[in-house]
């Protein structure tokens, strides 16, 4: 068996988060609930869009949560692979663009 630091079984466990403070835990469920219901999006877009960010923040509980729920909803294998590209792109030219900030600091400390 292989081990790991996550825990697939701890998904299961995310409604428990409310345990240790129940105010706070139902105001976030109530909220999450919310931002998922349809909307000026489908629910299978505002799916899809989770899975994109789900990669981009690297959440192995969310990838599993939102792959699940994108092929219940209908989203392809390809439609997944095409989302998780868009967050990859997103990821990098972030990461890219503040070398503009590099580029700055470097041209003030050679004046």
């Amino acid at each position: 068996m292989q081990k790991t630091y996550y825990d697939p079984a701890d998904l299961k466990k995310f409604g428990k988060i409310s345990d240790w403070n129940k105010d706070l835990g139902e105001k976030f469920f109530e909220y999450y609930g919310k931002v998922f219901e349809e909307g000026a999006l489908s629910e299978r877009e505002k799916s899809l869009i989770a899975l994109a960010v789900a990669h981009t923040i690297q959440c192995p509980y969310c990838i599993d949560a939102y792959t699940g729920d994108g092929l219940q909803r209908g989203i392809t294998k390809e439609e997944m692979m095409e989302a998780l590209h868009v967050a990859a792109a997103i990821r990098g030219g972030a990461s890219l663009v503040h070398g503009v900030q590099m580029m700055n600091k470097v041209n003030k400390l050679e004046m």
